[in-house]
């Protein structure tokens, strides 16, 4: 009962008719009551289903471990960093990311700056040098968010 989580979803409109509280849900002997945002399958969703919550944490959670592995940078060969930032960031980045298939590109943006930071990292290169979308597409062989999530969704459509 301790990881059961109850969520009213609906539009930013419907959610805010009357004073805000919904019921909640009774099962056996214990009462569930109703959240802003609940977790399933480590993916958070808000009751407008909006998923900013989602991508904040992830962002933080990639921002955390590039912070970390810039630091070790110039102990690391090219082929260890990329392993690395494959490890802890591309695979936040990508693990149910089909979620946003049709999300607006605010939500998308912030998941790039994150692949965009996380090439830096790779390269060894800085904020303010020039061609970082060129290296990320012809050296590193990465797609941007947007076709990330699409090639998922297409893989997943043809699979099945």
């Amino acid at each position: 009962m301790d990881k059961t989580e109850l969520l009213w979803a609906g539009t930013r409109r419907s959610l805010s008719i009357g004073d805000g509280s919904f019921p909640s849900l009774q099962l056996g002997g214990a009462i569930i009551a109703p959240s802003q945002h609940v977790r399933v399958l480590g993916v958070i969703f808000s009751a407008d289903l909006s998923l900013k919550k989602h991508v904040s944490k992830v962002s933080a959670t990639c921002f955390h471990h590039l912070r970390r592995l810039r630091h070790i940078r110039c102990s690391l060969t090219s082929e260890s960093a990329t392993t690395l930032v494959h490890a802890f960031v591309t695979s936040h980045v990508d693990y149910c990311n089909v979620v946003f298939a049709g999300a607006p590109k605010i939500i998308t943006n912030k998941l790039q700056q994150v692949l965009n930071s996380a090439a830096r990292v790779v390269t060894n290169t800085w904020k303010f040098d020039c061609g970082l979308r060129q290296l990320m597409h012809t050296e590193l062989h990465w797609l941007d968010v947007p076709e990330r999530i699409n090639f998922k969704y297409k893989l997943g459509v043809i699979t099945r």
